[in-house]
């Protein structure tokens, strides 16, 4: 699963990534420590020249509440065509997750030690999600928007750490099947409407080998309460220390 992630990018890094999007500098605020039902930065299908703020932990069209437990912060790619609550925003609502790196913990034991996995090649770690939009049917001045991220089989630098891993989608070319062309990176593939169920499972496949590193950081990670570049910082001190 992704449970944890982090989120320190600069304009600088974003128009390296996309190109000119619209941004906001609280859009951009630093974030170590993304946790289930905050809001964080995410590029949706309906508007790919524009970041938003959306909810981490997805709530279903049809919920009666609208209440985001953060139980939904996480879709299997495996069946994420057939869920009920995922099926129609795969097809229809899919959103590229912006982070600099994300947390796992790896299990020895009794003990658990975070990492910080990222990629070295790329300031900015694109996730694949999904969101999807809700209304209060009483009042409909009330609404929010949630995504979730998928996750796939793990990688062999992930394999180690976790039995699962977020999807992360590259600027790789990939070209959409039945088009006569390539359509650009996996990352422009993902919010294209010409996707069909075959490319989503392509692109939804484990990551490439070779892409991320990681390293221990503290136990502190594992706090919501905890935020700032020390939750970047190497544990030196041994792995289980």
């Amino acid at each position: 699963m992704c449970g944890r992630y982090s989120k320190v990018l600069s304009p600088k890094d974003i128009d390296e990534a996309f190109g000119p999007v619209t941004v906001e500098a609280e859009q951009l605020e630093a974030n170590y420590n993304v946790a289930p039902t905050q809001k964080t930065a995410v590029i949706t299908n309906r508007d790919s020249q524009q970041i938003q703020l959306f909810e981490w932990g997805l709530v279903p069209f049809w919920s009666k509440d609208g209440k985001n437990s953060g139980r939904m912060i996480n879709a299997r790619a495996e069946t994420i065509l057939e869920k009920p609550a995922f099926r129609k925003p795969i097809r229809e609502r899919r959103c590229l997750v912006l982070a600099d790196s994300f947390y796992e913990w790896k299990t020895a034991g009794k003990s658990k030690q975070p990492f910080r996995i990222y990629n070295p090649q790329q300031k900015v770690l694109v996730f694949a999600g999904i969101w999807e939009f809700w209304r209060d049917k009483s009042n409909p001045e009330i609404e929010k928007r949630t995504f979730s991220i998928l996750t796939t089989a793990p990688n062999a630098e992930m394999t180690p750490i976790h039995d699962r891993m977020p999807v992360v989608l590259t600027k790789v070319p990939y070209k959409i099947q039945g088009s006569l062309h390539w359509c650009g990176t996996e990352q422009e593939a993902w919010l294209s409407n010409a996707l069909s169920d075959e490319d989503i499972t392509e692109l939804t496949q484990t990551p490439k080998d070779g892409i991320l590193e990681m390293y221990p950081v503290e136990q502190a990670v594992g706090s919501v309460k905890n935020n700032g570049p020390q939750l970047h910082k190497r544990k030196d001190e041994g792995l289980f220390g």
